[in-house]
């Protein structure tokens, strides 16, 4: 259950990475309006690049590890456990 609460929060996070840069509430806010070299960082196309490349390695962490998931819960019902008989069975 923890597992799958990380990868929503890496998949969620991710989401977010990739898609706020290219809104214009990225180019409103407090910290662009009052610092002009900081407005000129984050309205480079390449900055933004950058922070949706962190997005889409979020999100493929979040699949990888929901592959993983299920991969593991997938081995764990193939496997038979074989129980000692009592003295009385036998």
């Amino acid at each position: 259950m923890k597992r799958m609460l990380v990868a929503a929060l890496y998949f969620e996070v991710g989401l977010v990475l990739a898609v706020v840069p290219w809104l214009p509430f990225w180019d409103h806010n407090y910290f662009a309006e009052a610092f002009p070299f900081v407005h000129a960082v984050i309205t480079n196309n390449f900055f933004r690049g950058a922070v949706t490349g962190l997005g889409v390695v979020n999100v493929g962490v979040a699949v990888s590890e929901l592959v993983a998931i299920f991969a593991a819960r997938r081995l764990q019902d193939s496997i038979v456990t074989i129980g000692r008989s009592s003295p009385l069975e036998e």
